[in-house]
């Protein structure tokens, strides 16, 4: 499975960003998307994570001001992200799971100036 991440960019805080991530093949509705991030000497943190059925999972850094939604039919993922403050700035991943494997995308930077 090959994930192409797209929508990142240079925004200013308080400004608004939506990313993209399509799955080169069927990813189950039961299956985990997502998304993770990492800021430069930072490890990889959660941002946000969807299975149908489920409630979104959320980092803490982000809740309330990002929203995870997924269209099934078109194997995608979206991450609207509001209210972006600087410490939002990092390389955005997009996450997947099927059949017991992990897929990472090649990753989006997002900027967001002071």
């Amino acid at each position: 499975v090959q994930l192409q991440a797209s929508g990142g960019g240079l925004v200013q805080a308080g400004g608004s960003l939506r990313l993209s991530c399509t799955a080169s093949r069927t990813i189950l509705s039961s299956n985990v998307m997502g998304w993770y991030r990492q800021a430069p000497g930072k490890q990889r943190e959660l941002v946000a994570t969807l299975r149908s059925g489920r409630d979104a999972n959320y980092g803490d850094s982000v809740f309330g001001r990002f929203a995870i939604s997924r269209d099934n039919a078109k194997d995608t993922v979206y991450l609207q992200m509001n209210s972006l403050k600087p410490g939002d700035t990092a390389v955005y991943y997009c996450y997947a799971r099927q059949e017991g494997s992990a897929y990472w995308g090649q990753g989006t930077q997002v900027t967001v100036s002071s």
